[in-house]
């Protein structure tokens, strides 16, 4: 069906996310809502269960890792997962227009981001181009998990993960508003490349969280 159902509940996306990814680690995807039906019946409008903010690396294609298909995710992605307006707006637009009940930060391990801004604090050279604002816009989270004594790479990550979470809830109110009121939740996942496994690494508004998290 193109409508989702109106009861749909942040517990309930965050659920069938979880669900997705574990029928992918366990090669046996189903891959629901890919075929010519589906095609046709998304045309008129879309109702996507969650929205996907990720990082860009072409081995995090979201829709493969948690096992879903046409008009499912609605999918924003970044290098580094990095937060500009644009991202912001696009998130803003899903949760208001599209009424979505969740939303996911997705970061990954050996991301080239977080190792160039680890590098740049290193060596004290930040790359050229537009890759240096991606860098710049890393780099806080990489001091905040120093200062507080975390430097292995998944502990780095996960403390992005959670900068990128609470700065959406930061600075969008539209945002902190909904997940305030039980409409939406907000979610900080950690996929692994080797096993594509995704860990729950922070959650605001999922009432079990760790019954899901793997």
């Amino acid at each position: 069906m193109t409508e989702r159902l109106m009861t749909t509940t942040p517990d309930d996306a965050f659920e069938m996310l979880v669900a997705g990814n574990q029928r992918f680690v366990t090669g046996s995807p189903q891959h629901p809502n890919q075929d010519a039906a589906r095609r046709t019946e998304t045309a008129p409008a879309q109702r996507p269960f969650a929205v996907l903010f990720g990082c860009s690396d072409s081995r995090l294609a979201a829709e493969i890792i948690f096992d879903q298909g046409l008009g499912d995710l609605f999918v924003v992605r970044t290098a580094g997962h990095v937060v500009g307006t644009e991202v912001l707006g696009s998130i803003e637009y899903a949760v208001s227009v599209l009424d979505c009940p969740l939303v996911v930060v997705l970061g990954h391990d050996s991301c080239g981001a977080i190792a160039a801004a680890c590098a740049a604090l290193e060596d004290g050279k930040a790359p050229g181009g537009f890759v240096r604002d991606v860098v710049e816009r890393v780099t806080p989270s990489v001091l905040s998990a120093r200062a507080a004594g975390r430097e292995g790479a998944d502990e780095v990550l996960h403390e992005h993960i959670r900068h990128t979470v609470d700065l959406l809830l930061d600075r969008s109110r539209l945002l902190a508003e909904r997940v305030a009121d039980g409409r939406v939740a907000v979610a900080g996942l950690s996929y692994r490349l080797a096993d594509g496994t995704a860990q729950l690494v922070v959650s605001h508004g999922i009432s079990k969280p760790t019954a899901s998290a793997r």
